[in-house]
């Protein structure tokens, strides 16, 4: 049977007012033009769901500040409400109305969401994943949401004439069918989860063959063609390793007796004259830097001695000059009577005729600093020439010592050298190649590791399937009688609402959706038509009446925007589908819920059930005064979210 689930009451806080609609009977009609606010009124209950973007109208989104949704869960009863305020509609309040207890706020998405509660209430997990089936898939699946699950509960206007839970969009269809078979019990949440680690493994699978191929592809560029065939060249050489370091030993021994005491001597003896030429180079050095300081200093102390006598020959020149007028008052100064040791013009004694350049005080240090520098200089030349005697001397005796030891140790040294050299050489290949066949070697160790991963992959991914396989074996009676009803209380239902273009009906058990003529319906009837809306009907009551009748976690809700939408008035249809809705509410009472919203009933629907009126002095948001009939826009399927009617 179906999993009770029921809209009591939906309450829109206006900034005009409150508005409430109660839901209490089994079958429930909105009636009203277009354009009352009967899609705005559904919209407001989805998006009080938080089940998927909602087109909200511009009378809601600029009036309506708050939606609450009464509603039975199971045997629960709660108070849902959800601002439409941008910064606190990600945040919905939750009221046990039983026991009146205000329970804690839900995020509208993420961890603990009002998505896991609601899922959480018809029995199923928040973290299920829909993935592909068939194929090679190697993708887990998108999450199933009560969103998702919304989708088998309100069929909106802009779908109803064209789709079934968006089965038109390819990518959807592995998520519609897993929510189909979670509502119908033909799977369930474990057997989805092993589904999508059997598409994860599809990945992980091919990810490790092509590491796999692309080790074996360079260890067959690297001409090993076999882990045996690189342990034996690795053992090769290994051996010739050691060979190379036994030959290169015994050269050792032999070399050892040839170096005797004399021998020695001499290269004590050139160690010590190297030491002793490297000091007297440093020693040449120092003097070389030292001499070069000097001579800077003197060119320095030259420049400063040379600029004192400028000055000096300078004033000496002034001196002599002799003023025939007074340079202030330009009167004649020849006849004026002055002593030779005072100045013509100021009458003071003249101290520049007392004066000698050769006793300047600064003249005579810097000529005893030239003196002194000129002293360190040829000191320092003499150091330098004695070190650099010494340096040569050093260079020779090294020459001397070095001919001595080549003399006395060539005869018997050389000839062993070659085979000295050879013998390194020999380690050094041989090592060279084990370090290249230990990579290999190391490749062929990876190639053993992701076969064996690989292995255990598919053992994993085998195991997965026939466990896959035999839960739904076990439940193939049950899927079997589940799709047949379907397909009969659909043939049966599509035959009673008189379609003219539909010859026969069927349903596909693969795809679960309705079969027009043999074919999906998509492909046999076309949008905008009336037969399309009346296969729809058709479709959902037939679903919803199976699963009151089996064991099911199916919702008991139906709401339905606009089934007259694209129907001849005149015809048949309209009032077979009425019919049929009736019928589905009385033959089990309380059992199931639907909601209707039209635009104008046919004549015989029964006054057993409510039908509320709107009209556009009264439209859905009654507080808010209507603009009037063809002021509010029509929005088609393609356009952005908003109200339809």
């Amino acid at each position: 049977m179906t999993l009770n689930f029921r809209l009591g009451a939906v309450t829109l806080y206006t900034i005009e007012g409150t508005v409430s609609y109660e839901f209490g009977s089994d079958l429930t009609v909105l009636e009203g033009p277009t354009g009352v606010g009967k899609s705005t009124l559904l919209e407001l209950i989805k998006y009080g769901f938080a089940a998927g973007e909602a087109r909200l109208a511009s009378v809601a989104t600029e009036s309506v500040h708050d939606v609450a949704l009464q509603v039975e869960i199971g045997e629960d009863h709660y108070l849902i409400a959800r601002s439409l305020d941008a910064r606190k509609c990600k945040t919905v309040r939750i009221t046990d109305m039983r026991t009146g207890e205000r329970l804690p706020d839900l995020p509208v998405d993420g961890e603990s969401s009002l998505n896991t509660f609601l899922l959480d209430k018809l029995g199923l997990p928040d973290n299920i994943q829909a993935a592909a089936q068939k194929g090679k898939s190697s993708k887990p699946g998108s999450r199933v949401t009560f969103g998702d699950i919304f989708k088998f509960i309100y069929i909106p206007q802009y779908a109803i004439n064209r789709d079934i839970a968006d089965s038109r969009e390819g990518y959807y269809d592995p998520k519609r069918k897993a929510v189909f078979e979670l509502l119908f019990k033909l799977t369930d949440p474990e057997v989805l989860s092993m589904q999508s680690r059997v598409n994860i493994l599809n990945g992980e699978i091919d990810s490790a063959d092509k590491n796999l191929q692309a080790i074996l592809s360079f260890l067959h560029e690297s001409n090993t063609r076999s882990r045996e065939e690189v342990e034996q060249q690795l053992q090769e050489a290994a051996f010739a390793q050691d060979s190379a370091q036994e030959e290169l030993n015994a050269l050792r021994e032999q070399l050892d007796p040839v170096i005797d005491r004399q021998t020695q001597t001499y290269r004590d003896l050139l160690t010590d004259a190297e030491r002793t030429l490297g000091e007297a180079r440093a020693a040449v050095l120092d003097l070389i830097r030292e001499r070069d300081e000097i001579a800077l200093e003197t060119k320095r102390v030259k420049a400063a001695y040379s600029r004192l006598e400028r000055m000096r020959d300078a004033g000496a020149r002034l001196a002599n000059i002799e003023f025939s007028v007074c340079p202030r008052c330009m009167q004649s100064l020849k006849d004026r009577p002055a002593a030779d040791d005072v100045c013509r013009l100021c009458l003071q004694p003249d101290s520049i005729l007392s004066e000698n350049a050769d006793d300047s005080y600064e003249l005579h240090q810097l000529s005893l600093q030239l003196k002194e520098m000129d002293a360190q200089r040829e000191v320092a030349e003499q150091q330098l020439a004695k070190a650099q005697r010494a340096a040569m001397e050093r260079e020779s005796l090294i020459e001397k010592l070095t001919y001595a030891l080549e003399e006395r140790t060539a005869q018997r040294v050389t000839p062993r050298l070659q085979a000295f050299a050879d013998a390194s050489d020999k380690i050094a290949t041989a090592r060279t190649r084990q370090e290249h066949l230990d990579i290999a070697l190391q490749q062929w160790d990876r190639v053993t590791d992701i076969a064996e991963h690989v292995k255990s992959l598919r053992a994993e991914q085998d195991h997965l399937k026939a466990t896959i396989g035999a839960r739904k074996a076990t439940i193939a009676v049950h899927r079997n009688a589940v799709l047949a009803r379907i397909e009969d209380e659909f043939r049966t239902t599509v035959m009673n609402l008189h379609l003219a273009p539909v010859e026969s009906a069927g349903f596909d058990s693969e795809n679960y959706l309705p079969l027009i003529n043999g074919k999906v319906f998509t492909k046999t009837l076309m949008s905008g038509g009336g037969s399309m809306t009346a296969t729809q009907i058709a479709y959902w009551t037939s679903l919803i009446t199976v699963a009151r009748e089996t064991d099911s976690r199916y919702p008991s809700m139906l709401i339905i925007d606009g089934p007259r939408l694209a129907l001849n008035l005149d015809s048949e249809t309209p009032k077979a589908i009425y019919q049929r809705l009736m019928k589905g509410a009385r033959e089990n009472p309380s059992s199931v819920q639907f909601i209707i919203s039209d635009n104008e009933l046919p004549d015989g629907y029964g006054v057993d059930y409510p039908r509320v009126k709107f009209d556009y002095s009264n439209p859905t948001v009654s507080t808010i005064r209507h603009p009037g009939e063809g002021l509010v826009p029509r929005i088609t399927p393609e356009d952005s979210p908003a109200d339809e009617d």
